[in-house]
């Protein structure tokens, strides 16, 4: 998701008190992190939703971390942090923390010459590993039907077990908290796919 950068991006950088550092958490409960948290509402929903789960939402683009960090402020969460970094680079920062990673409306990359930079591509798939706690659970929700075909073709052959599956998680589950794309798919009548992989 890029944006124009927003007229008080610097500033709203410069306040934010809730970023992601080496200190983590003030206890030991699970983490779940979120790849391309957009403006950030299903990771603030989410945190709400689960006090006794610590959140991590990690955008790749400052512009948009700008919204979500606005967005998140008012609420002063403790267990809700953030990064604004490539995904790639994220092992970096996280070794073996995390139990559960979603991945909301990631970038298809329909040209197959790019399908290296899809989330669930083997490349990406191999980086995870390092920030699992101890079972890889990921869970990817898109409108899209060619990556959702080319994610269980992949997580498979990476080693997951596809424990849960929907091709209408809509119809299907009255509990989904929603993103800022679902709900404009939603409202669009799109169908949502949506699997849950574990190893």
């Amino acid at each position: 998701m890029r944006m124009r950068n927003p007229k008080d991006k610097e500033e709203v950088l410069a306040s934010c008190n809730f970023y992601y550092t080496e200190e983590g958490f003030s206890n030991s409960n699970p983490i779940h992190l979120e790849i391309g948290m957009g403006k950030g509402q299903f990771i603030l929903q989410m945190a709400l939703k689960y006090p006794n789960i610590n959140f991590i939402g990690v955008e790749k683009y400052a512009s948009v971390a700008t919204y979500a960090i606005k967005k998140i402020a008012p609420y002063q969460l403790p267990n809700l942090k953030i990064l604004i970094m490539d995904a790639k680079n994220l092992n970096e920062v996280i070794d073996h923390k995390i139990a559960c990673l979603y991945l909301n409306f990631s970038d298809p990359w329909p040209k197959k010459r790019h399908a290296k930079r899809r989330l669930t591509s083997a490349e990406y798939l191999k980086s995870y590993d390092a920030l699992f706690i101890d079972q890889c659970v990921i869970k990817q929700k898109t409108d899209n039907d060619d990556l959702f075909v080319f994610s269980l073709e992949s997580l498979q052959n990476y080693g997951y077990k596809i424990t849960e599956l929907s091709y209408d998680l809509h119809q299907e589950n009255s509990d989904n908290i929603c993103t800022e794309y679902e709900e404009k798919f939603r409202k669009q009548n799109i169908k949502i796919k949506y699997l849950k992989a574990v190893k």
